[in-house]
């Protein structure tokens, strides 16, 4: 009965987390529609919500890689993945609230791999796949979505040269609809599959599937939802930041950076990658801001946002080793990891109406100073 408990406890866990990844990662598909005026922002997010959906049930590659590919499912049990979800909660909540877009898969991976290693051992963590399956597409996917963003870029602008510039403009504004609408379908393929992973993994630690087993129906229903939901509810804070402070996005830019993220991340997802969809779209966002003029790109921001790259998966990580060790004392443990998770949330979001960032004002706050742009 107990281990019951703990599975539904993790269950709604790992939903929890997917809907913050959804929330958290709506600026990858739509930030660069809502900056250019492309698609109005309630819109937006109900379209990327809905894609997502439909995304969850096109594949389940990358949920196999999570469920069976990075740590020892028989060194571990249902209260080390509820520690490490924890971990990536806390991490997403953060990034969310500062407006950095870092990389909800990299928290969740983080705060598995620090549960783990402290529960099974460093022995318990396949490194080898941890560093093929994610580290190295962490590496790489926001570098090959840059340079295909800014080649693009540079010959979109080139081809229309000499077109009319409010013909561009209005054609381009049609376009990114459908891109960005491929974006929310290629999102919903790769990260709603992580938190299936999740879901599958539990189910195989607590012995109710056999390992290598695919997730079921009923796990792909409820985490596509999940992660829909949390994309309806919009993630303005970061919307902005991906929108309006990394880069001055004209309608052409943002058509080659969504059509770049969604080409990437559906190869990945075909090859089972789980990579960050973050990165992809943040890198082609770059990308597509260098392709047209080198200086439109807002350096400071851009540091920003790679020291929390690297600090996502280390930290989450951290937060994952803290809540498994603590965890692991019993169900007194369980119950104080989670109520510290579920205050450090409460608290993030009380602090965040302080300055709400909406719909309705978005795209209205002020530009970064000048010291944020290339000299």
């Amino acid at each position: 009965m107990a281990l019951t408990v703990m599975v539904v406890v993790v269950v709604l866990a790992a939903l929890v987390f997917d809907f913050t990844n959804g929330f958290h990662d709506t600026a990858n598909a739509m930030a660069t529609s809502i900056a250019t005026g492309a698609l109005q922002p309630r819109v937006a997010v109900a379209i990327a919500g809905a894609l997502n959906l439909v995304g969850a049930f096109l594949s389940v590659e990358v949920a196999k890689t999570i469920s069976g590919g990075l740590v020892d499912e028989a060194l571990i049990n249902p209260v080390v993945i509820f520690a490490g979800l924890v971990g990536a909660i806390v991490w997403n909540l953060v990034t969310w609230f500062l407006g950095l877009p870092s990389s909800s898969s990299h928290a969740l991976f983080g705060g598995l791999i620090g549960a783990t290693w402290v529960a099974g051992g460093s022995g318990a963590v396949h490194f080898q796949a941890v560093v093929n399956k994610i580290v190295l597409p962490a590496v790489l996917s926001p570098v090959v979505a840059a340079g295909i963003a800014m080649v693009a870029t540079y010959l979109a602008y080139r081809v229309t040269a000499r077109a009319e510039p409010g013909v561009v403009s209005r054609g381009t504004k049609v376009s990114q609809t459908v891109s960005a609408s491929m974006v929310a379908l290629a999102h919903g393929t790769n990260d709603a599959q992580k938190t299936m992973g999740v879901i599958t993994l539990t189910l195989v630690t607590a012995g109710i599937l056999a390992p290598g087993s695919a997730p079921p129906f009923w796990v792909v229903l409820t985490a596509g939802l999940a992660i829909a939901l949390g994309t309806y509810a919009g993630g303005w804070r970061i919307i902005r930041t991906v929108g309006t402070r990394l880069s001055d996005i004209r309608p052409v830019q943002g058509f080659a950076a969504e059509t770049t993220s969604a080409a990437v991340i559906l190869t990945s997802t075909h090859l089972g990658l789980p990579l960050s969809t973050t990165q992809v779209c943040t890198g082609s966002i770059f990308g597509a801001g260098a392709g047209r003029r080198l200086a439109s790109v807002r350096w400071g921001v851009v540091g920003r946002i790679l020291v929390a790259w690297c600090c996502t998966l280390p930290s989450a990580a951290a937060v994952g080793a803290a809540a498994s060790w603590l965890a692991a004392t019993g169900p007194v443990g369980v119950l104080v990891v989670g109520l510290t998770g579920a205050a450090l949330a409460l608290g993030i979001y009380r602090v965040s109406r302080r300055t709400a960032v909406t719909a309705d004002n978005v795209t209205d706050l002020p530009r970064p100073a000048d010291s944020d742009l290339a000299a």
